[in-house]
């Protein structure tokens, strides 16, 4: 059983940021048509998104680019962000207007309170965490997002067969999720080869990616994590 609160050490931390009068109007005036009120109730997403579909949970998803072009490039999937900082909730609300989509819902909250009182079991066809805090220093390990509570919880909220996206610029936080992983039994690797044509596995670059690349970190497949969550033994 997946304890009720899965984590009291924060994975971020709220840095206040600059946000532009734009993003400020946005959140004012675009967050009530995309965005998803939290609250310690389930929630009914075939209801939220008007339909039934495939559906990705994506975790601090930053200044929401990249999140934007797999909607983009995939109408027929739909999308939950989940995000901390206003600034990047505010820069994605921009662009969803912008491009029209409606296949993009938004909730501003620590995604642990989210799964933990919002997510309804077997919700979710992939959960991508795309470039999370490093928390690189050993005394901060605690603080990384990706732990064996999260993990269990996740397994909750996907689908049989559903997959776990993980990737990284630190070797330390791959070589991490591997091992946290490996100790979980409800998930399996996935071959390369099976990713290559689903949808589901799509992963534009993200800001943090291009960040990375321009300090020259090592940016390879072994840092691209994927897991497929396995149907429960009757």
């Amino acid at each position: 059983m997946v304890p009720s609160h899965l984590r009291k050490v924060r994975s971020f931390v709220r840095r206040p940021g600059r946000i532009t009068k734009a993003q400020q109007r946005a959140l004012t005036t675009l967050l009530p048509r995309w965005g998803i009120p939290y609250g310690e109730s389930k929630i009914d997403l075939d209801e939220v998104f008007g339909r039934r579909a495939p559906r990705v949970l994506d975790i601090g998803f930053g200044d929401g680019e990249a999140l934007l072009t797999s909607a983009v490039n995939h109408p027929s999937i739909d999308y939950l962000g989940v995000e901390v900082h206003e600034p990047g909730i505010g820069h994605l609300l921009m662009l969803i207007e912008k491009a029209g989509l409606d296949n993009i819902r938004i909730i501003g909250r620590d995604v642990v309170d989210v799964i933990d009182h919002m997510i309804e079991d077997r919700a979710f066809d992939a959960v991508n965490v795309f470039f999370p805090d490093p928390w690189p220093k050993k005394r901060h390990h605690k603080r990384r997002l990706v732990q064996p509570e999260f993990v269990a919880a996740l397994a909750r909220i996907l689908v049989d067969g559903g997959l776990f996206h993980v990737a990284t610029d630190w070797a330390d936080y791959a070589e991490h999720t591997r091992e946290v992983l490996a100790r979980c039994s409800d998930f399996t690797p996935v071959a390369a080869e099976e990713l290559a044509s689903d949808p589901l596995a799509f992963r534009p670059p993200t800001k943090f990616e291009r960040r990375g690349l321009r300090l020259d970190h090592v940016i390879d497949e072994q840092y691209y994590i994927v897991r497929r969550r396995l149907q429960p033994r009757s």
